[in-house]
């Protein structure tokens, strides 16, 4: 098989597990409903990926570091970092729903976020802006980081609040998005 044709099936695979990770869990994902959506046999999907599992694992690092990169990070404009977060959680709801089925079914999703090269470089921005006096040195830059991380996915298909859809009216989302940036800002700026 070309490299293209084996690529363009992996990401067969990995749209057809998305879907049905993110409306059955993990548990309740199915290897054959998940090949026969990508249109290949299940042998294939099992030599690109091994296991239901280590599927679940590509897929999940597909679309957190799809949000990761999309919002980038500088320890000086943390509220710029949240709008950022909220925007990528508002255009992929997918993600929401893989880290709540992780978690509802205990599967870690820690080797990703901060627990990665990326994520350690924003604790010592986070740590270096602290000793600097730009933001609040009273919280773990771990904690900054984590709650930063929640406040914007507040309006997410797994917070408690009306979940944020991307074809909400724009006024919804420009409020929502003006409330976060000053919650972070009063949060951890100085």
């Amino acid at each position: 098989m070309s490299p293209a044709k084996a690529d363009a099936t992996r990401r067969r695979l990995l749209d057809a597990a998305t879907a049905d990770f993110a409306a059955h869990g993990i548990a309740g994902a199915r290897v054959d409903r998940i090949s026969a959506a990508a249109g290949v046999n299940k042998a294939q999907l099992y030599a690109y990926f091994g296991d239901k599992l280590a599927l679940f694992d590509a897929v999940f690092g597909v679309h957190a570091d799809a949000v990761v990169d999309a919002a980038p990070f500088t320890a000086d404009d943390l509220p710029g970092y949240a709008l950022g977060l909220y925007d990528a959680c508002v255009r992929r709801p997918e993600l929401v729903r893989l880290v709540t089925w992780a978690r509802l079914e205990g599967v870690s999703t820690e080797k990703r976020g901060i627990n990665t090269p990326a994520g350690a470089a924003k604790l010592r921005a986070i740590g270096e802006a602290q000793r600097d006096g730009l933001v609040l040195a009273s919280i773990a830059p771990q904690d900054v980081l984590a709650l930063l991380m929640s406040m914007a996915m507040t309006w997410s298909s797994a917070g408690l609040s009306g979940a944020a859809a991307e074809d909400a009216p724009p006024a919804e989302h420009e409020r929502r998005r003006r409330a976060l940036a000053e919650a972070v800002s009063r949060a951890f700026v100085l």
